[in-house]
Order: C-alpha cells, then structure tokens, then sequence
C-alpha cells in the first residue's frame, strides 16, 4: 500500500518502510494529522507506546516543533528496527525495541500518544503519573458510540468510560472518521 502523495515527506517514508516491512497496521492519517496538530502545541518530550512501524511516530514528528524530543518504544525488534531507519539521521526522535514500561522513568511527557488495542497497558491509573500538568494523552482506534456508557462489542467499553470520567483528565472523545474515533485527555 503507498500512502496518498499529499502527506508529509517524512509520513511518506513511514509508509513506504512499513510496506517493505509488510506491516499493515498503522496509524490512520486522520489520527495522524490530529497528531502533527497538537504535537505542535507541544515542547519538552512526547511518547508513543507502541511504534509499529512508525508511521504514528513519523506523524507526531512532522508536528514537533521548538527542539521537542520524541521517544517511542516498540517491543518487537524488527518492527522497532524498521522504524529506527525512518529516524536515523534525526536527533529529535528516539526508538527503543523495548516494552512501553521502559518509558516509565522517562517521563513526564507533553504529549502520550497510545493504541487502546491494549486495554491492560492503557488503563488510566497506569498512565496519568507519565504526563505533566497540562499534558495530553490520545488514544486511537475505537468505534464511534453515541450512548453512555459507551459500548462495544457488546459490552460496556470500560478503558472508555474510564479516561472519560477520571477527575485527574479533562477529556473528549471526538470522531476523525465515520468509523474511528479518538479519546483526547489534559493532565488537569
């Protein structure tokens, strides 16, 4: 798969690695301009848990601005290898072959991008000590609901309600496509 020709150069060579590498599961370029949005709202250091292939990462990286660092972490070695040639000439973003945990004592960070995929790594109590005051957290890949509690499969959608509603968060779930939407969350 080639990515459209109207992306960021860098966003482009994400795609193009993850295709070598055969790996299909990225970040969408809706997520991803909402990235490079308020990636540029940031300073200090920003976090992926979960690289993949980078094409989240390359996205986060088209936004930064003012000297902001980035730092992703991906627990499997090829793919984290796969990402790191997309960076390997640029100072400002680190990619570690490692499990998220790594970046525990890395933080705080600015911005933490993160998969929901994982409802156990990306529950609210492990994550809101790894952003600063004012920091953001987004979560990708859910279904759009419109009723409360939210509900997929079937079930109440607990990761969901509970970056919701956690008084330590201000936070929104707002849709970046008929299909997709994210979890948007300020460290208050």
């Amino acid at each position: 798969m080639s990515a459209p020709p109207d992306l960021p150069e860098i966003v482009q060579r994400a795609f193009d690695v993850s295709r070598r590498a055969g790996y299909v599961s990225f970040c969408r370029n809706e997520t991803g301009r909402l990235l490079a949005a308020l990636a540029a709202t940031r300073s200090g250091t920003l976090a992926e848990f979960g690289t993949g292939c980078g094409v989240g990462t390359a996205w986060l990286r088209s936004g930064i601005r003012n000297g902001a660092h980035i730092l992703t972490a991906e627990l499997d070695a090829r793919l984290a290898g796969a990402a790191a040639e997309i960076f390997e000439d640029d100072s400002q973003v680190e990619v570690l072959a490692a499990d998220w945990s790594t970046l525990m004592d890395k933080g705080p960070f600015s911005l933490l991008f993160l998969d929901s995929g994982d409802p156990e790594s990306v529950r609210v109590d492990a994550i809101a000590d790894l952003v600063e005051p004012g920091g953001i957290v987004v979560l990708d890949d859910f279904a759009p609901c419109e009723s409360w509690p939210p509900v997929a499969y079937n079930r109440v959608d607990t990761l969901r309600e509970q970056w919701l509603t956690d008084d330590r968060f201000t936070a929104v779930e707002v849709m970046i496509a008929p299909d997709a939407s994210a979890v948007i969350a300020t460290r208050r």
